[in-house]
């Protein structure tokens, strides 16, 4: 409807004067127009400790690599080899089989055992390490026993600290992802993939190996690959048994060298192995496309009986024993026994610095995911889906390697802010950014931004576009439409990516060791410095304390997933 002078406008469902609706537009404009270029800055503060890792790789230095390859670089492609090769067979052995089990078998405690499998995600892989050793080494309380008991050497019993004992501590740590993400392929499938299989003439083992597991080999290539991404990236686990990889060899490199050149250019590799694993897991996903959805496809069970029953159940007691039960039951007997002697001053420092770091990460992180989701959904264009991308890309890489490649371009600017400071007012500053928690912050955010932007952008997509045109025609926009409108609908979401955010950055320990200001030390660092003295009872004490703090996201992601 058009009035002289005037223009309609339906959505909002109000007049404005011609040049007064122009100046709208030129305002809603500028107004997007920022919007538009916040994805673009984050993706570019992501891009800088990347780009200047791989900027290494390119510009080698010809001694730093010569002395890399006469000494460490073969050892660590073959340590690294075996360990994801193992990790890898092993997670996806033991994640598919058990997800099997409790998304199409029935069998006495599937429904306990179907949640309670997840709970090993809640003990951080390096916890795990030391309580492995404490309990199975040579002295520990196990061969001890033993060689009283059978009065022998134990000649035959395995070698805990070699690789078999850190690959199994890491499939112990890392099968939740595989389980998950299995368990969610089967449930949709349900026992329609057998039946489809009978009626082709081959029976329940012929039927899940011909047909429900092809159709499930994304969603299990893509939770190896997950537990590869967390084992390329692990430090504690491999330091705690002396196993070196890429990630001790980079800490090494920088603190035992004091070479961040030597660092950097380890590092380059590592992001390199990174993104062929990324670019692989790319490829399955975009596969995932063939799975049955309909719920009725989960109401029928394989009732199994006897034997075959007890066994998985076997199966499943001994999992959640080995992987969570027997670590938390032993980390409380030793922090009791040195709870009275050893807690002091110290450990509540420790724990404020600890929630300190993780509340302060969690408001920075989950303040910019929300930002750079609203900015997406302003404009959804292609251009802004790929900076969103790019922007969400640092929790595939290791804590090592973004702390490398955040502490370069960082001290490069220290130095030339004092350069600076010095000839204008002939004051010498010394250090202005390096070794604060500006750092640590930033590079805290530029790891865990993606798990922060996953929860908050899903709640983004419940609210329906009716609503945003709703406020507009109130007069909302920008800022005000975000804070009086989307902020009280995300509430649930920002809380749960917060919530992860914590957790995360809780345990978190190569970012934290490489880049932490003097003697601010954390949970995680006592940690490391407690195993790395064979001290398992007084590493036993912040162990505790991280194990708590791990069980809040699996509780939420239980109760999300019930509900």
């Amino acid at each position: 409807m058009r009035v002289k002078g005037e223009t309609f406008n339906s959505s909002a469902n109000h007049t404005t004067t011609r040049y007064g609706f122009y100046g709208f537009l030129a305002s809603a404009y500028r107004t997007s127009s920022g919007w538009r270029l916040l994805p673009f800055l984050v993706a570019a503060l992501v891009l800088i400790p990347i780009g200047t890792v791989i900027s290494s790789f390119f510009s080698p230095a010809s001694d730093i690599w010569q002395h890399l390859v006469e000494t460490t670089l073969a050892s660590l492609l073959v340590n690294t080899f075996w360990l994801v090769l193992g990790v890898a067979c092993g997670t996806a052995l033991l994640g598919v089989s058990l997800a099997w089990f409790t998304a199409v078998c029935e069998f006495p405690g599937r429904k306990f055992f179907s949640w309670a499998l997840l709970l090993p995600l809640a003990i951080p892989a390096y916890v795990t390490a030391f309580v492995a050793l404490g309990l199975f080494d040579y002295i520990g309380p196990v061969q001890t026993a033993l060689r009283s008991w059978l009065e022998s050497d134990l000649s035959w019993f395995p070698n805990v600290r070699g690789r078999l004992g850190v690959i199994v501590v890491m499939i112990l740590a890392f099968y939740p992802y595989v389980y998950l993400l299995a368990r969610n392929a089967f449930l949709t499938q349900g026992k329609r993939s057998l039946e489809a299989a009978q009626s082709l003439g081959f029976n329940r083992t012929q039927g899940f190996f011909r047909l429900a597991l092809p159709m499930a080999r994304p969603w299990i290539a893509g939770g190896v690959m997950l537990a590869l991404m967390e084992t390329l990236a692990d430090f504690g686990t491999v330091a705690v048994f002396n196993y070196d990889t890429f990630t001790t060899a980079i800490y090494k490199a920088w603190f035992g060298m004091f070479s961040l050149t030597a660092a950097s250019q380890l590092a380059s590799v590592l992001i390199l192995i990174v993104f062929v694993m990324m670019i692989v897991e790319q490829q399955f996903r975009s596969r995932m496309r063939y799975a049955e959805t309909r719920q009725s496809a989960r109401v029928d069970r394989i009732t199994l009986g006897g034997w075959r029953a007890w066994l998985v159940v076997g199966l499943a007691s001994g999992t959640l024993f080995f992987a969570f039960l027997l670590p938390v039951a032993q980390l409380g007997i030793w922090a009791s026994s040195v709870f009275s002697q050893d807690f002091d001053q110290r450990y509540l420092e420790f724990l404020w610095h600890s929630l300190l770091l993780s509340t302060f990460a969690a408001l920075l992180t989950c303040s910019v995911a929300l930002l750079v989701v609203y900015a997406a959904r302003r404009h959804p264009d292609a251009a802004t889906h790929a900076a969103v991308r790019i922007a969400t890309i640092g929790y595939a890489l290791p804590g090592a390697v973004l702390a490398v490649g955040i502490f370069i371009p960082i001290a490069w600017l220290d130095n030339w802010l004092s350069g600076i400071v010095l000839q204008l007012f002939n004051i010498e500053t010394g250090l202005l950014i390096q070794g604060t928690l500006f750092t640590m912050l930033i590079a805290y955010m530029t790891r865990f931004l993606a798990v922060s932007h996953s929860p908050i952008d899903s709640a983004m997509q419940r609210i329906t576009s009716s609503i945003d045109e709703a406020a507009m025609g109130l007069g909302l926009n920008g800022w005000a439409m975000l804070r009086r409108v989307h902020l009280p609908i995300l509430k649930s979401g920002i809380f749960t990516a917060a919530t992860l955010v914590f957790v995360d950055v809780m345990k978190e320990m190569p970012i934290t060791l490489m880049t932490r200001p003097f003697g601010w030390d954390t949970l995680a660092v006592r940690i490391f410095e407690m195993t790395s003295e064979g001290a398992w009872e007084q590493a036993a004490l912040p162990a505790v304390a991280l194990v708590l703090a791990g069980l809040l996201p699996i509780i939420l992601f239980v109760r999300q997933t019930e509900k």
